[in-house]
């Protein structure tokens, strides 16, 4: 599915961007850069250094073939006077050889002095451009520092920061329970003063208000059955006293104790 994985891999690189992103120092990022401007410095210094050493190499054995050529120059004039013509040509030639060489020595040396001046004006203005960007970076690094502190002040003083951020989450959920708490207990002394607690305590296990009314009514309904049956034993009590013989002289007796 070439659209979905195109996607992943759009989705993942914007969140490894975002991570490098927030990683990356930029105070890292300048010194990493300079040190990388200060390495191309000694490697062209380097350069500098191989051709110069070359050309002096060069130099040397160009002093060498001129000293031969004025050796050769005087064998061959002390063959030609000593009638050796044959060793005289022979010495002559051989310095011909000796001239070419120099001439191709000669060029070679005027081309590695070439590129010695081409390398030196390269270093020259390598250095300059990396002193200004130290310059540059100094400014930048001093900038950012200053930056980066002023972004932590405002963050404190506004409460922006992610530290408080917290801190307010926190006090307002301090701020939220606290108003909880308030209205529960003004929730509670209402209902105090209802006599609602009252109630709720007369209520036995299980029971509702219901059922507390229907137990009284019954408890109630009890008592009065009771009661009736007690007033009317009494009364028949009473009866038969005042018919049975003998029973007033006990009764008065009774009354008069």
């Amino acid at each position: 599915m070439p659209g979905l994985s195109g996607r992943m891999s759009t989705v993942v690189k914007s969140k490894i961007s975002k991570l490098l992103d927030k990683a990356e120092d930029p105070a890292e990022t300048l010194d990493y850069s300079y040190q990388k401007q200060l390495e191309q410095l000694q490697n062209v210094k380097r350069g500098i250094a191989d051709v110069v050493t070359a050309k002096k190499r060069l130099q040397a054995q160009e002093q060498t073939i001129q000293q031969q050529l004025v050796k050769l120059d005087t064998q061959a004039r002390q063959a030609l006077a000593a009638g050796k013509e044959d060793l005289a040509r022979t010495a002559l030639e051989r310095k011909n050889v000796a001239q070419t060489e120099l001439q191709t020595m000669d060029q070679q040396i005027q081309e590695l002095q070439q590129q010695q001046d081409q390398l030196t004006d390269s270093e020259q203005k390598l250095r300059a451009k990396i002193e200004a960007f130290r310059t540059k970076k100094e400014m930048i690094k001093a900038q950012y520092s200053a930056a980066e502190a002023q972004v932590r002040i405002s963050e404190a003083a506004t409460g922006v920061g992610e530290q408080m951020a917290d801190v307010g989450l926190a006090m307002q959920r301090a701020v939220d329970k606290t108003e909880q708490m308030k209205a529960r207990a003004s929730a509670v002394q209402e209902l105090e003063a209802a006599g609602t607690f009252d109630d709720l305590t007369a209520l036995g296990p299980g029971e509702d208000d219901i059922d507390k009314q229907l137990r009284e009514l019954s408890s109630s309904s009890s008592v009065d059955a009771e009661l009736a049956k007690m007033k009317a034993e009494l009364g028949s009590g009473a009866t038969a006293g005042e018919l049975a013989p003998g029973d007033s002289q006990p009764a008065q007796q009774e009354q008069q104790q």
